[in-house]
C-alpha cells in the first residue's frame, strides 16, 4: 500500500489540541500521516490522514498503530503527543491516579518509541516527545503529571544517545497552550480570571501560546533542516521560565 513516497509520519492523541495541530501541519507538508485516540475519529479528521482507536498504553494497542502505519512504508517520523494530566498532590494522588497518568504519559510514550525502534535503526528517522516546562519547574497540585513529564524527557536523551546516527530524537517542553488541558489548569485556581491574567504578565510575549507554536517547531524538528539536532528539549513557553517574578512594568 505505498503511497508514492511520501513520509510516513505517526502522531498519537491527534483528535485534538496540540497534536491535531501537528497532523494538520504534516499533512500539509506532504506526509502521510497515522494517527490516534481512545475514541472515535473526529468527524473532521482530513479524509487524507488515517485514524486508529487505540490505547498507546496498552502494548497491543501501541503495535497495532504502528503496524497500520507501516502499511503505507517506512514510518520515518513518530510525535507522542498522547497524554493526560492530573491535578493533585502526592497526598491526595491514589494508585489508580498513578496508573491512569503514568500508563499514558510514561508507558505510551516508551510503547510507542520501542515499537518504531526496530525500523527506524535500519532506515532512519526522527522522534519528537511531547514534554512540558512541568518537568522543569513544577506547577502546583500536578505532582505526578510533573513527574511523568521529567520521564519523558530522560527518555528522549537516552533514545538519542542509544540510537544515533540513524535515529534523532528530541523533545518539545510546552508552556501555557491554550488547549482544554491548560484551561483545567487555571480553574484550579480561587479566582480563574484573575489567575490567567497574571499569568499573561508573566510571559516576555505577552501571549499565551497556540497548538500550532508547537507544531510548527516539530515540523521543524523532524524536518532535514535539523539534521544535527538530538537529544534535546527545546523549551516553548513564551519565556515563561526564563523570566523574574518581578515584572517590569511595576517598575
Amino acid at each position: 500500500m505505498g503511497d508514492g513516497g511520501a513520509r510516513i509520519a505517526v502522531v498519537t492523541g491527534g483528535g485534538r489540541g496540540i497534536g491535531r495541530a501537528v497532523v494538520d501541519r504534516l499533512h500539509a507538508d506532504g506526509s502521510k500521516v497515522v494517527t490516534c485516540g481512545r475514541s472515535a475519529r473526529p468527524g473532521d479528521l482530513d479524509a487524507g490522514v488515517f485514524w486508529v482507536q487505540a490505547d498507546v498504553a496498552r502494548t497491543a494497542d501501541a503495535a497495532r498503530v504502528v503496524a497500520a502505519a507501516a502499511e503505507f512504508g517506512h514510518v520515518s517520523v513518530l510525535v507522542n503527543n498522547a497524554g493526560i494530566q492530573l491535578e493533585k498532590t502526592v497526598r491526595d494522588t491514589t494508585d489508580d491516579d498513578w496508573s491512569l497518568v503514568m500508563d499514558v504519559n510514561c508507558k505510551g510514550v516508551f510503547n510507542m518509541c520501542r515499537e518504531v525502534l526496530p525500523d527506524m535503526i535500519e532506515r532512519g528517522g526522527s522522534i519528537v516527545n511531547l514534554g512540558s516546562i512541568s518537568g522543569l519547574v513544577s506547577d502546583p497540585s500536578m505532582a505526578i503529571y510533573n513527574a511523568s513529564k521529567g520521564f519523558v524527557h530522560a527518555l528522549t536523551r537516552s533514545i538519542a544517545v542509544d540510537h544515533g546516527p540513524m535515529v534523532r530524537c528530541n523533545a518539545v517542553c510546552p508552556g501555557w497552550i491554550m488547549t482544554n488541558m491548560a484551561e483545567s489548569g487555571f480553574v484550579l485556581s480561587k479566582e480563574p480570571s484573575r489567575a490567567k491574567a497574571d499569568a499573561i504578565a508573566r510571559h516576555p510575549a505577552r501571549r499565551f501560546g497556540t497548538p500550532d507554536d508547537v507544531a510548527n517547531a516539530i515540523a521543524w524538528l523532524v524536518s532535514e533542516q535539523a539534521g544535527f539536532v538530538t537529544g534535546q528539549c527545546f523549551t516553548i513557553d513564551g519565556g515563561l521560565t526564563a523570566a523574574s517574578p518581578l515584572q517590569p512594568g511595576l517598575f
